[in-house]
């Protein structure tokens, strides 16, 4: 395993650390992609998602004198036999600590894998194809490249308010969030949508667990659409980014039998009046490009754009033994 150079330290991070960290990836990112791209939320969520223990999981390090230099942590929100793994370092003056994070994290991963019971154990990372020096690192390590992933966005100028109409027979209102039948409902879609793609499953009490440990919730942006008086698709926003404005829609799902009716067009474009009319500046959402649905050239036809495009790598390791 890789040691730190003379003079580095490493820890585990604690809650109190959710400033720090988030410069640190806001450094990150702005240096990788010109534009942060990261909120306290997320932070804190990377800190305490499911099956993710601060204690065990993640590792802080620190440069000589004592400024934060990187910090690794994995996730696997479901327990299945996939985990992904987050290294992040300061541009430059951080990169003593990225093989070392990366050794920590990959080591750690053997005993995650006996521990949620899977063996062989599917491990994947990502990284910007400017980002050289962390794919040779990668590939080092015994990861391959497997897809890609956009991040995408759409200017709301000009979009207006007004709700448009919905397709024939279909009806797209807001979720009835005080209804927990409507609430497993419509967790249910998104699951059942997304079992033909690489997207990984969420039992209903963790995905409610994630969106109500954020600090905002709004539901008049969560919208179902109804056909045949069923519930044929769903879309679930998050609230914007701090000091962005930024809409975002975090999953958009149709049921495969009402697929290539317009459905989801019309889900994105009531999202889209409605974020518009609250002033929002922009939207966005990230998007496998492998996705056998082809989400992709949707929100191409809507008028989305990739921000940028980044590589998924993937290595297997074995269990730990006792």
């Amino acid at each position: 395993m890789t040691a730190l150079p003379p003079g580095w330290s490493i820890r585990r991070p604690t809650l109190d650390d959710v400033p720090l960290i988030l410069s640190l990836v806001r450094a990150s990112d702005i240096a990788a992609m010109g534009e942060a791209d990261c909120t306290a939320d997320e932070v804190r969520a990377d800190l305490t998602g499911p099956n993710t223990d601060m204690a065990r999981d993640s590792w802080l390090a620190f440069d000589p004198s004592g400024e934060i230099a990187g910090w690794t942590y994995p996730r696997n929100a479901t327990g299945a036999a996939r985990d992904f793994l987050e290294v992040y370092v300061w541009p430059e003056r951080g990169l003593p600590a990225q093989r070392p994070l990366l050794d920590l994290m990959l080591a750690r991963m053997a005993g995650r894998a006996a521990e949620l019971g899977h063996d062989p154990y599917a491990v994947r990372a990502a990284a910007l194809p400017t980002e050289e020096r962390y794919i040779e690192l990668l590939t080092a390590a015994g990861f391959t490249f497997l897809k890609q992933h956009a991040r995408m966005r759409m200017s709301l100028d000009g979009v207006s308010p007004e709700v448009p109409a919905p397709p024939a027979g279909v009806t797209i209102r807001p979720v009835r969030h005080d209804d927990e039948g409507e609430m497993r409902r419509f967790h249910a879609v998104i699951q059942e949508a997304f079992r033909d793609s690489d997207h990984p499953a969420m039992d209903y009490p963790d995905w409610r667990r994630h969106f109500e440990g954020e600090s905002g919730v709004s539901f008049d942006e969560w919208f179902v659409a109804e056909a045949g008086g069923e519930l044929a698709g769903v879309l679930q926003s998050a609230d914007p980014e701090e000091g962005t404005g930024e809409a975002w829609v975090r999953n958009l799902a149709v049921l495969r039998a009402y697929r290539k009716r317009g459905l989801g067009e019309a889900l994105l474009r009531r999202a889209f009046a409605v974020y518009a009319g609250k002033g929002r500046p922009q939207v966005g959402l990230g998007v496998d490009m492998a996705n056998p649905t082809e989400a992709a050239r949707l929100y191409r036809k809507v008028g989305m754009t990739p921000l940028y495009r980044a590589n998924v790598y993937q290595t297997t390791v074995a269990a730990a033994g006792d």
